[in-house]
């Protein structure tokens, strides 16, 4: 299957697939300086890619995945653990949704006033100092 048509199948720039190619998660069957040329495996293995990358893996961890000839041997770990990782982000970004829903529904007259909101306060000040950062101002804002 030549580049143009992997292109138009799969709706990728050419660039990418050279560039996935160089990685080592897909391969050219044309002989060096020759358009390129790809099996009809290269589609599967492009939707592996494509899979993996919206399930937040790297290309390493893809790559490590792939199948010279097509197809994948699944990492049942790396799931498992991406799969972890992403229901603690889900977590935090629920926690974070209902802190803000409450905080701009607040009945208190001054937020600081607000338990609730002293709590967000003190866990959010907790968390940064866990993970050892520090509130700075961008530049030029105070």
């Amino acid at each position: 299957m030549d580049i143009t048509e992997v292109v138009k199948r799969t709706g990728l720039a050419a660039h990418t697939l050279r560039f996935y190619e160089k990685k080592g998660l897909i391969a050219s069957v044309s002989p060096p300086g020759a358009r390129r040329q790809y099996a009809s495996t290269v589609l599967e293995q492009l939707a592996i890619i494509a899979l993996g990358q919206a399930g937040g893996l790297s290309l390493e961890e893809i790559g490590v995945m792939l199948c010279p000839k097509g197809g994948a041997v699944v990492d049942r770990d790396v799931l498992l653990a991406k799969a972890d990782e992403i229901d603690a982000t889900i977590k935090q970004l629920q926690a974070m949704s209902r802190g803000l829903r409450h905080t701009a529904t607040c009945p208190a007259a001054n937020h600081a006033e607000c338990p609730n909101f002293r709590r967000l306060l003190k866990a959010a000040a907790a968390g940064i100092l866990k993970r050892g950062r520090h509130l700075v101002a961008a530049p030029g804002r105070t």
